[in-house]
């Protein structure tokens, strides 16, 4: 079986820091929620379990975990993180995306 998101060694050593100052799991939650300026925005948690119903991948001992609901909209993507001159973020690739944003934070299909 195939995983249908990827999280980049990246994305999971930036997951592992973050969860290591919090005292947390190395796990992230990627959710969609309506709104944003294209329709849907990411949104980006530490989780402390998976629920029984998420689909989890694993990348270098970090789980990145989402809900069925949100994996319909989400599938095939690959999650990173990215550091630029605008400041460092969480960045999902999204295959299903027909129309995204300047922020990159939203999308539309």
């Amino acid at each position: 079986m195939t995983e249908p998101l990827t999280l980049t060694s990246n994305a999971a050593k930036r997951v592992a820091a973050i969860a290591g100052k919090q005292g947390k799991p190395a796990i992230l939650r990627l959710s969609v929620e309506g709104g944003g300026c294209s329709g849907f925005q990411y949104k980006f948690d530490l989780a402390d379990s998976a629920e029984n119903d998420d689909s989890v991948s694993e990348t270098d001992g970090v789980r990145l975990v989402v809900d069925p609901i949100s994996l319909d909209l989400i599938a095939g993507s690959t999650v990173d993180f990215v550091e630029s001159l605008g400041g460092a973020a969480f960045k999902v690739e999204n295959p299903q995306a027909a129309a995204g944003c300047g922020c990159g934070s939203s999308f539309g299909i």
